[in-house]
């Protein structure tokens, strides 16, 4: 469908998150869908043949790929806050984005952006220094790198006030609270697994170019890419589901390549 909106959107996912024996989410049919992918770097999931493998196939299927670093924390999949000083966590970063670069050259790719994961991600968003230190790291590593950030939180400020690129992400598949905060997970509600749901709610979201609360309150931001996270049951889904309400209203779907 053409874009007759005059909008358009990148469509992401996390993956590359399986290593050794353990699976995790259907990578290559979510490659089939969003127009760019978050790849871990081996820290909250990820191992190197997993890295070089989703990296080649979504070289293959021509999707912008992304370093994906999170806390050291396979046990817990990056989703528990490990204390960290900032110089720390600059350092965790610069060598998980230094893997994922070269793991994508290795692959015949090559990394347009970073985005933090889980834990990592929400520190981002709601501590000024944590996201000074991801920004810094992106920032001394490569500064042409997209910052892909959580709508509404401090790296999104901070980085355009240290002249990096970012793109503001919203999640299909998550719930806001009232703050511009995710929904904690243990709680109901806060993980949206209808796909029909997931796709009428962003297609508002992106249109009016507002985040949907769990209260019904609308709270105004820019964005530039919407996130449905692979390790569902309900992932593909929720991804085809999104991508093809998106088109049907005429928003286009375009990676970062594209919109950089």
């Amino acid at each position: 469908m053409t874009d007759s909106t005059g909008l358009s959107v990148d469509l992401n996912s996390d993956m590359g998150e399986a290593f050794g024996a353990y699976r995790m989410g259907d990578d290559a049919a979510m490659l089939s869908i969003v127009s760019s992918a978050n790849i871990a770097c081996g820290f909250h999931g990820g191992d190197p043949d997993v890295m070089a493998a989703t990296f080649t196939l979504a070289r293959e299927r021509g999707v912008d790929v992304g370093a994906h670093p999170g806390f050291a924390d396979l046990w817990g999949f990056g989703r528990r806050n490990i204390p960290h000083t900032p110089a720390e966590i600059e350092r965790l970063v610069a060598y998980q984005i230094g893997a994922a670069q070269a793991m994508a050259t290795y692959a015949g790719h090559r990394i347009t952006h970073v985005k933090a994961h889980g834990a990592l991600g929400n520190l981002t968003q709601q501590n000024a220094e944590v996201a000074m230190a991801v920004n810094r790291a992106i920032k001394a590593v490569d500064p042409s790198l997209i910052c892909l950030v959580i709508a509404l939180g401090h790296q999104q400020r901070q980085a355009g006030e240290m002249g990096l690129t970012t793109a503001s992400e919203i999640f299909a598949d998550r719930a806001y609270t009232d703050e511009g905060f995710l929904v904690d997970r243990r709680l109901e509600g806060a993980v949206i697994h209808d796909a029909a749901k997931a796709a009428e709610r962003v297609v508002r979201m992106v249109k009016t170019g507002a985040i949907e609360t769990i209260t019904g309150r609308s709270l105004q931001t820019p964005i530039d890419s919407i996130c449905v996270h692979s390790d569902t049951a309900e992932a593909v889904a929720i991804a085809r589901g999104v991508r093809e309400g998106l088109e049907a209203a005429g928003i286009a779907i375009r990676g970062f390549r594209i919109k950089a």
